[in-house]
């Protein structure tokens, strides 16, 4: 179950936004805005690889912030 807690202050519009990513992150719902066209093998392996790299950069800032500790 996704929910958001809103804040007073935090307007509308940037609580739906938090709502509709947690969504789309748990699976609910799925956005195909970028594969509404046709990808070559070459475009989504670059795609994949560059998703990969994030993941490993974070797991490394994660890494490193908790070794300041």
């Amino acid at each position: 179950m996704a929910y958001v807690r809103v804040d007073e202050n935090e307007p509308l519009e940037k609580s739906i936004k938090k709502f509709k990513r947690l969504v789309e992150k748990e699976g609910i719902i799925r956005e195909w805005k970028r594969r509404e066209y046709f990808e070559k093998p070459s475009t989504i392996e670059n795609r994949k690889k560059k998703a990969l790299e994030r993941k490993q950069m974070k797991k490394v800032r994660k890494m490193h912030s908790m070794k300041s500790y």
